[in-house]
């Protein structure tokens, strides 16, 4: 069911490639990299509010996205404020807020996220590489408090990254 899942989610991704509307984006500020740490900033001081993330609101449907894939673990889209020609988000859907929350529970949740990343970078056409981040707290930069693995592709990355 999974693999059928996976199969019909990665055909819909090809065929929505590169092409957003407004109405398929999550509202988010555009911001640079001083833009996402003023975010980051300002997650980390709502976090303990526990309002429900946009990232939940788009598992819901709440909140519109360009959907890639999903199966009863993850859900993958396109990100809204794209920082390389490919870039999408890999959610799990139970809300996990950091990295840094994850138990020994959680094993086999994380290595289903590679996984995915890992199929859906392939079905992007990004063969000849691509770059995996997760941000994790406010000096990470991460702007929602729902653990995702951000993929991005379609260009080399430089190094450092930070």
């Amino acid at each position: 069911m999974a693999a059928v899942l996976l199969v019909r989610g990665l055909a819909r991704g090809w065929a929505a490639r590169g092409a957003l509307s407004q109405g398929q984006r999550y509202t988010a500020a555009a911001g640079g990299r001083d833009g996402e740490v003023d975010k980051a900033r300002r997650a980390a001081a709502e976090e303990a509010g526990g309002q429900p993330t946009i990232f939940s609101k788009i598992i819901d449907r709440s909140v519109p996205a360009t959907i890639l894939y999903e199966d009863d673990k993850c859900l993958v889209f396109r990100d809204v404020a794209p920082q390389a020609p490919i870039h999408f988000l890999v959610i799990p859907r139970r809300p996990i807020p950091r990295i840094s929350c994850v138990g020994a529970q959680d094993t086999e949740l994380l290595g289903h996220l590679l996984v995915v990343a890992a199929r859906t970078a392939q079905a992007e056409g990004l063969a000849d590489g691509y770059r995996l981040v997760i941000n994790d707290g406010k000096d990470g930069a991460q702007s929602v408090y729902h653990l995702h693995l951000h993929v991005l592709g379609g260009r080399q990355m430089g190094w450092p990254p930070g």
